[in-house]
């Protein structure tokens, strides 16, 4: 096992690993910018080190001043967390290069399923579903329109390197798909350095449903069940469950064994999450595999016992999984269901744009089967340089009905005050009747006036 990690992130992922290391006896360095300073992982961690100034470009996406806090502090691997550098194919090589060991998938996997034009041609070869499509990449709107006129509308334009719910943009005439396509390659080109994009079918009322693996450097991939992302905005989660109302267990067990075949396909290795839109039929197809720890990680950890971040830290290490975990890949039985919100900062009433500032009043929920996940202390400034998440709030019941009560009960008795959020928004959302019923599907239905 490591004796010392660098945390490579920020927030509530950071002071997550925290406690995943503390667990296993690691020592930690939290890096941070100056606007981090006083923050509650940097409080926490063993040593800290400041990066940099307040904007992500000038420290927590400057990998020579991460790789160099690892030197200096004698650290023997780096954990990415979320966001920022995890999927940089290029910051994994060069943290390996730095020998420091990386803790997440090897680079030449994860630049393989980057590309998500790629990424297909693998499912394909994987025996894994695919939206009927593009081949590769599609050049320019005249090759589109043919392509999108054997198809049909309404198609999906998608950026190649995308992620993260950018890079995309529906059509659903021709009259709209070149304008529609040319903006979406410079979209492509600003926000991720490549402009290459392709075509997929536009499934109508698609639920979002994505495999949690665990795959170790001897050979075992395992799946941890589903979680349904379907609540969302504009293409952003904010709210997932686990397991969906939509999946039996019939379709698990299928989801389960495409996503591990595809793991071993790509020759995966630590955690990953396989993404799928499942059709009204509840037919699903592979959309793309997200490299690295998701945000909503914990309702996994809540319905299957398997703490991830610390599988995570074990495989890295070159510990192999353990005898318990390698059964869940022959009977899955997850415990319950769980819930979890992710209130962030910002504003419902002016169209949900990000805020800044000072919490000035702060408390957050307890109970049988409510867990938080949150760097929030009383006073503590939310700097205008980073993602606006605040707080995951997560409630595990026995049943669905009794994990959404509870979680009723956890917003409710929650106050952030000093900066608007989403709390209010989340208290509504969980009385909207399609959520209620088990039948939200991505689209408007997802929307709180």
């Amino acid at each position: 096992m490591f004796r010392k990690i660098l945390i490579a992130n920020r927030g509530e992922v950071a002071l997550r690993i925290i406690r995943a290391c503390r667990e296993l006896g690691v020592a930690t360095v939290a890096v941070h910018s100056e606007a981090d300073r006083d923050s509650l992982p940097v409080m926490l961690a063993d040593e800290a080190i400041c990066i940099g100034p307040g904007p992500a470009r000038d420290s927590y996406l400057n990998a020579s001043r991460l790789l160099a806090a690892g030197e200096v502090t004698h650290c023997e691997a780096l954990h990415p967390g979320y966001g920022f550098l995890s999927e940089s194919s290029a910051f994994a090589e060069a943290t390996e290069a730095w020998h420091l060991k990386f803790i997440g998938p090897g680079w030449e996997a994860m630049r393989l399923l980057g590309d998500k034009i790629a990424a297909r041609d693998l499912a394909r070869r994987a025996g894994v579903p695919v939206a009927p499509g593009s081949d590769g990449e599609v050049r320019d709107a005249r090759e589109a329109a043919k392509i999108c006129a054997g198809l049909g509308y309404p198609v999906m334009i998608k950026a190649a390197a995308g992620g993260g719910g950018k890079g995309m943009r529906a059509v659903r005439g021709e009259k709209d798909l070149e304008t529609g396509f040319r903006l979406c390659q410079a979209e492509a080109g600003a926000s991720f350095g490549d402009p290459r994009v392709y075509l997929e079918k536009l499934i109508a009322n698609p639920r979002h449903v994505e495999i949690q693996v665990l795959a170790d450097e001897h050979g075992n991939v395992i799946h941890l069940g589903e979680r349904d992302c379907s609540a969302q905005r504009r293409h952003q989660k904010f709210l997932e469950e686990s397991p969906s109302p939509a999946v039996s267990a019939a379709l698990r067990m299928q989801l389960g064994d495409w996503s591990v075949a595809l793991a071993r396909t790509a020759g995966y290795v630590n955690a990953g999450t396989v993404e799928f839109l499942l059709d009204e039929q509840d037919d699903a197809c592979f959309i793309e595999m997200n490299c690295r720890l998701q945000v909503e990680h914990p309702i996994t950890e809540m319905v299957s016992g398997v703490d991830v971040v610390r599988e995570q830290i074990r495989i890295a290490a070159g510990e192999k999984l353990d005898c318990g975990l390698r059964l869940t890949a022959y009977g899955l039985r997850l415990q319950g269901h769980a819930l979890e919100c992710r209130i962030c900062a910002e504003d419902p009433e002016a169209d949900f744009e990000p805020n800044a500032g000072r919490i000035t009043e702060l408390h957050l929920p307890a109970g049988p089967g409510i867990r938080v996940d949150s760097h929030l202390t009383s006073g503590c400034s939310i700097p205008p340089f980073y993602d606006s998440l605040l707080a995951k709030i997560i409630a595990w019941g026995p049943t669905r009905p009794k994990a959404i009560a509870r979680m009723e009960g956890a917003l409710a008795e929650t106050v952030i005050s000093g900066i608007p959020n989403t709390l209010t928004f989340l208290r509504k959302f969980l009385e909207n009747e399609a959520f209620l019923q088990g039948k939200l599907v991505i689209g408007r239905r997802a929307e709180v006036s």
